[in-house]
């Protein structure tokens, strides 16, 4: 069936489609015959009730460089559409929960992707503290002493914004760094809410697995090797995908999140980890559907789809 269909993402004329989740959704949507709205979040209104949003429609082509045409600028009113696809990509900041706020008012008579009030509430570093025991050592605070304390306790660290995306300002601490009060300074100037800290593990140089699930179900997954000069393995800052086996552990890990992920409408998740440990939950603009496919794996925004077309009919 034919949907009408609107993504809320970032300017189209800057993505790389090489690796680019929402390109890869909004081939198969247009495969489908759905009509495709594109708009960007500045382009949100909500006017005597209704919402409504400036945009054109899109017709996108597998094609670097010539990715894409708009056509037919117009004003759509977001709640007469069959599904919206939140898909901009973080920093998880007051104007991205302030789109959430505002798509909540149409979801779910007109379907968001994902879940938008599920998305605020599910921050990638705050949501997996649910799940403490499937993860490496973890704290959260500002506070050095605690910081101190934690890696005498664990000796190497991984210290990150608990907002942050993409890898952006994760730092390697080593147990007899000299830098880690200057860096927890510099952390407490930056950032007005707590960090969070964690045990490094080692076996992230065999990579960081990133494991997709769709309504629940595990979807597929690709390995995230980091560059020999680096910590992070985010694949925009260099790290290598690869095929990977999944363990009976990663098994256990997504039949434990599975359920709660389907409750709470997040259609789309990426989740991250390392050796044994789950260490994100990744809800706003997760990754990594092509990069699954180029390796043989399942096409996952035909899963997706799937999702979306049995719950939007």
């Amino acid at each position: 069936m034919a949907l009408n269909v609107a993504f809320q993402m970032d300017p189209i004329d800057r993505i790389d489609i090489h690796g680019d989740s929402t390109f890869a959704l909004l081939l198969e949507a247009q495969s489908r015959g759905h009509d495709i709205f594109y708009y960007t979040p500045p382009n949100l209104t909500l006017r005597a009730g209704e919402l409504i949003a400036h945009g054109h429609t899109l017709n996108v082509v597998d094609k670097p460089d010539d990715h894409y045409s708009l056509t037919k600028a117009r004003t759509v009113d977001l709640g007469d559409l069959d599904v919206v696809h939140l898909r901009q990509d973080p920093p998880f900041d007051m104007s991205y929960i302030t789109t959430t706020h505002l798509l909540e008012r149409i979801h779910p008579e007109t379907l968001v992707v994902n879940d938008p009030g599920h998305v605020r509430n599910a921050p990638e570093k705050v949501f997996v503290l649910d799940f403490l025991d499937l993860m490496p050592p973890t704290t959260v605070t500002r506070s050095l002493d605690e910081v101190k304390a934690f890696r005498a306790q664990y000796k190497d660290i991984i210290i990150k914004p608990l907002y942050g995306n993409g890898g952006e300002s994760v730092f390697l601490i080593k147990h007899d760094d000299t830098n880690l009060a200057s860096l927890v300074e510099l952390f407490q100037l930056m950032l007005r809410e707590p960090f969070m800290v964690q045990q490094y593990r080692p076996e992230v140089r065999g990579g960081d697995k990133r494991i997709i699930l769709v309504d629940g179900e595990l979807a597929g997954a690709i390995n995230r090797v980091p560059a020999k000069d680096e910590t992070r393995s985010n694949m925009h800052i260099g790290g290598t995908p690869t095929p990977v086996e999944l363990t009976d552990r990663d098994h256990e890990i997504c039949e434990r999140l599975g359920p709660e992920l389907k409750q709470r409408g997040l259609i789309f998740v990426g989740i991250d980890v390392i050796g044994d440990y789950l260490t994100e939950i990744n809800v706003t603009s997760p990754t990594g559907i092509r990069e699954v496919k180029r390796f043989g794996g399942n096409d996952i925004a035909a899963m997706i789809w799937d999702a979306i077309e049995a719950r939007a009919g």
